[in-house]
């Protein structure tokens, strides 16, 4: 089987992992995604997200899905069984073969095996991670459910993705990124989409 490599591997394809994914292709870094569409989502309706009046939680996850795949993400429909640090970064086992990344978003939801394997610290059960979701492992990340106690919020888990990515481009960049759009980056946006 052959190794994949990429700049990010984001694993879980819930509001956290879909919210990493997103940013972190948008803004130059080839990402792969590993959604197996698990997500306790489909069990939620969103009265409490901002800027949601009230829409199914598989409702959501399909919109957040389809506008993660229109900037490219490579979602991977496999288990991730293992994730191990290499010289280079990170390896991610699955059912399909190994994928290999510089860095790796866990977004597991309250499924800490892989963030225990990789070796990250905890504090009591939960991933402990600095501000900037990073974790005890220098560029893996842990994000939502695995690093909050009960403050499980598609909103939240969604900021904390978001965060987590943010945080990884200011290191490739070398200074504090910003994702700030304007009405002229989201025209230009979907104007190269349409030209596709």
């Amino acid at each position: 089987m052959k190794e994949t490599d990429t700049d990010v591997l984001v694993v879980g394809g819930g509001p956290a992992g879909l919210s990493a994914a997103l940013f972190a292709q948008k803004n130059g870094l080839e990402t792969v995604c590993f959604d197996t569409d698990e997500t306790w989502m489909h069990k939620a309706h969103l009265f409490n997200y901002l800027g949601v009046g009230s829409v199914d939680g598989s409702a959501f996850m399909e919109t957040a899905r389809s506008q993660t795949d229109s900037f490219g993400v490579d979602r991977v429909g496999a288990d991730v069984t293992d994730v191990s640090r290499t010289d280079e970064g990170f390896l991610a086992e699955t059912e399909d073969g190994p994928y290999a990344g510089r860095y790796v978003v866990l977004a597991t939801g309250a499924n800490r095996d892989l963030a225990e394997s990789l070796g990250c610290a905890f504090d009591g059960d939960l991933v402990d991670v600095d501000v900037t979701m990073e974790t005890s492992v220098e560029d893996a990340y842990a994000t939502g459910a695995m690093v909050r106690n009960e403050e499980w919020q598609a909103i939240i888990s969604a900021g904390d993705g978001a965060a987590a990515a943010l945080n990884v481009l200011s290191k490739e960049k070398g200074e504090h990124f910003h994702d700030f759009d304007v009405p002229a980056d989201a025209d230009a946006v979907f104007a190269s989409m349409s030209e596709e």
